[in-house]
């Protein structure tokens, strides 16, 4: 089974703003796991860490994790986000698979 790692946009300007980046994640991923893909959202991962270490900690652990996948699917407005920026650019670098859609 290939292993999928789900990348967008987490931080903004509020808690329900974060909460809608977490569900848009949540809704792709759950799509992929329905296609046979075994799948890593980060988003659900630390959904409830927000504040209690720096940003730096979860974006390197992320960083790690999508290294040891098979391909990355980018949540939509992606591109809106230093943090998937930043994992797209090492997902190319690493030679995985990108994905847009599922």
């Amino acid at each position: 089974m290939k292993v999928v790692y789900v990348a967008g946009p987490f931080r903004a300007t509020n808690a329900w703003a974060i909460e809608q980046n977490i569900r848009r994640a949540e809704e792709l991923a759950l799509a992929a796991w329905r296609c046979g893909f075994a799948v890593i959202c980060p988003h659900a991962n630390t959904r409830f860490f927000h504040g209690a270490a720096p940003d730096k900690i979860w974006l390197e652990g992320d960083l790690e994790i999508l290294r040891r996948c098979d391909a990355v699917l980018m949540v939509p407005q992606w591109e809106s986000s230093v943090g998937a920026t930043a994992e797209y650019q090492e997902a190319l670098r690493c030679g995985l698979v990108v994905a847009f859609s599922v």
